[in-house]
């Protein structure tokens, strides 16, 4: 389970990395859980908002609801814990 939570959070920072949506580039929070199973919906809403609180995401609220993107600042963190968790070479 913990192993499952760990690829659900990298391939959400793997999804936002490869679109390029870095600091003042935001996509909506609702397309976070696109290209993962319905019946996760609940855990990678879950784990986007623990990526919220680790400071990975950035939220940025606007009137037309929830907007999300990578904190350029941790960039190279996150780039490593897309490659360790996910076997990938970016």
């Amino acid at each position: 389970m913990e192993n499952e939570k760990e690829t659900i959070k990298a391939r959400l920072l793997y999804h936002l990395r490869k679109k390029n949506v870095i600091g003042a580039k935001h996509t909506h929070y609702d397309t976070l859980k696109f290209g993962f199973p319905k019946h996760l919906g609940k855990e990678v809403e879950n784990q986007a908002k623990e990526l919220i609180r680790q400071g990975w995401l950035i939220t940025k609220p606007t009137s037309y609801g929830l907007q999300v993107s990578l904190n350029k600042e941790k960039i190279t963190e996150i780039d490593n814990y897309i490659k360790n968790t996910l076997k990938l070479n970016i």
